[in-house]
């Protein structure tokens, strides 16, 4: 069921009801807090009023003993000004200059926004491979779990000076659904300048609010927009970023940036969008909804029943083929004879080594070319089932 709620955008209509407080907001200790672009810009330069009334709301917040996680949008946008460029750029080496001066200039707002209020502003920049292997995002969790210990409100971003896959890898909005769930927060609070999740354009003429969203069934008949042209992401992103917190036990709020203070103080603003799983690890969740497959390996019946059934991990001996260019640690899906992919993991091998292995036991392996490779192709810690 679709329920319609608060404020409609010109050509929308009334709403039909009116949700309720949402009391689980109001009270979470920990939010994270998703800010785009067009948000904090004006034209294609940082607009300070608009910095210094979310941080207002932050503070606010943060004084009053919760803890905020900032993920901000915008460096790109904020490096077109004083690179003099009229139009976001489209080549990648020019994204990545922009960002690198619009960065800078945005944070030292940041910084200067939060100095007003007694607090501290902490950046912090992060590409999906920080989030996806081990040691990396253990790192990340640590670093940001002591800033907020120190009382410092961490502002994130992706690090687009030297990503390249990232740098297309649309606003933030993912990025602030694993931030959520790795610093184990309670809510995530996307703003951007639409004031919730519409069942159509909101400027169509009976566009309706949908107040709350509890599964896909509430999603049935939504037509979703793209981004402008200062963002990279739009409403198909938020939403998709919705359903990869939820399905980790986070619960969402998609509002606009002026209604900051109401979704964060648990008004029913917006659209909520409650939790539909429970907590798990970052690096599943990155390579279920992230990651990018670098190849493809086919399994028999077997290794399908073992790897999408019984959960168990994918050994050489159940592999009929292999494609692709990968290495030792990229993504691989894993897909049954007709080319489904079932399954995507973290290949431990890379693609050139793995023709002389398929069809062989590890035993085998490992008493011809040695005790190295008596291993699994894709170990099941590292391995995320795409459908049953």
């Amino acid at each position: 069921m679709i329920s319609a709620a608060h404020d409609a955008s010109d050509g929308a209509a009334a709403p039909t009801g009116t949700a309720a407080s949402r009391p689980r907001v109001g009270a979470a200790k920990r939010f994270v807090v998703k800010v785009g672009s067009s948000s904090l810009t004006s034209g294609t330069r940082v607009d300070e009023a608009k910095v210094d009334a979310l941080v207002d709301v932050l503070a606010v917040h943060r004084c009053a003993g919760h803890e905020v996680v900032l993920v901000s949008s915008g460096a790109i946008a904020t490096g077109m000004g004083p690179l003099h460029l009229a139009r976001r750029p489209r080549d990648l080496a020019t994204q990545q200059a922009a960002a690198s001066v619009g960065q800078g200039v945005l944070m030292a707002r940041y910084t200067a926004a939060f100095a007003r209020h007694g607090l501290t502003a902490g950046q912090v920049l992060l590409t999906a491979d920080d989030l996806a292997r081990r040691s990396h995002h253990h790192n990340a969790q640590r670093t940001l779990t002591r800033l907020l210990d120190l009382g410092v409100v961490p502002v994130v971003n992706e690090n687009d000076t030297v990503a390249t896959d990232e740098i297309r890898f649309g606003d933030n909005d993912r990025l602030a659904a694993l931030v959520a769930h790795l610093v184990h927060a309670e809510v995530l609070v996307m703003l951007s300048d639409v004031d919730g999740l519409y069942d159509g354009p909101p400027t169509r003429p009976g566009a309706v609010m949908v107040a709350t969203v509890t599964g896909e069934q509430d999603l049935v008949g939504v037509k979703l927009g793209r981004g402008g042209d200062l963002g990279r992401g739009g409403m198909t992103t938020k939403v998709e970023a919705a359903r990869i917190a939820t399905a980790a036990g986070v619960t969402v709020v998609l509002t606009s940036a002026p209604q900051a203070a109401a979704a964060l103080a648990g008004d029913a603003v917006g659209t909520l969008f409650l939790p539909t799983g429970a907590r798990s690890g970052t690096r599943l969740l990155w390579l279920r909804h992230l990651s990018t497959p670098r190849g493809r390996l086919l399994l028999d019946p077997g290794a399908v029943d073992a790897v999408v059934r019984r959960r168990l991990s994918l050994l050489p001996a159940g592999i009929t083929g292999v494609e692709g260019d990968f290495v030792a640690g990229d993504p691989v899906d894993l897909c049954d004879q007709s080319g489904n992919a079932l399954a995507r993991g973290l290949v431990d091998y890379d693609a050139t080594e793995l023709p002389g292995l398929l069809g062989r036991s590890t035993h085998e392996l490992a008493r011809e070319l040695g005790p190295a490779y008596e291993r699994e192709v894709v170990h099941r810690d590292d391995l995320v089932i795409l459908r049953p």
